[in-house]
């Protein structure tokens, strides 16, 4: 439901990209949010309303996931940065673990997670921080669900951002969408 309030949300053709999700999960070592899925392969990676950025698996670096969480993983797990995450009080997801997976941020710095837990397969609370660093905050709802009420709810603070009147639209990432196999 969500996910097609998106899609209308934007006036968007869905791409119907075809993904090897259980290579990519294989690599997470946990099943991703089916809605999450959903989204990807409608949209692919790309930005939202000129300033959500929304990742998935692309060619370019910039807006793919996989790339993105493993850069993220050995910052965080890189002694010489220091013991203390650039996710604190949380650490950044490694498989069979409990952590942070990002899957999409703002122009302004925002920045939107899932908590994954591999002894938890299929709970996906989504904490999302502010660009002050401020605490994060939780939201026991879906991805598309949030998405959506980022970019249509002026009242969903402070990560809504309908009040800007930035237009609903979405442009594609990088590259070309990619071919599901892993970078």
């Amino acid at each position: 439901m969500w996910v097609q309030r998106v899609i209308e949300l934007t006036g968007w053709e869905p791409l119907g990209i075809s993904v090897d999700w259980a290579a990519i999960e294989g690599q997470l070592g946990v099943p991703l949010p089916a809605d999450y899925k959903e989204l990807y392969e409608a949209f692919g990676g790309g930005v939202f309303s000129d300033s959500v950025y929304f990742l998935a698996r692309d060619e370019g670096v910039s807006f793919d996931f996989l790339t993105q969480w493993r850069v993220a993983l050995s910052v965080d797990q890189d002694g010489k940065y220091g013991d203390v995450s650039a996710v604190d009080p949380y650490v950044i997801y490694a498989p069979g673990g409990k952590g942070l997976v990002e899957w999409g941020a703002t122009e302004w710095a925002d920045q939107y997670c899932w908590l994954i837990d591999a002894a938890l397969p299929g709970e996906y609370p989504i904490l999302a921080r502010s660009d002050d660093g401020g605490p994060w905050d939780r939201y026991d709802m879906s991805t598309s669900e949030f998405l959506y009420r980022v970019l249509a709810d002026a009242d969903f603070q402070p990560f809504g951002i309908a009040q800007y009147d930035l237009g609903m639209t979405f442009e594609p990432g990088s590259g070309a969408p990619f071919d599901g196999q892993p970078v």
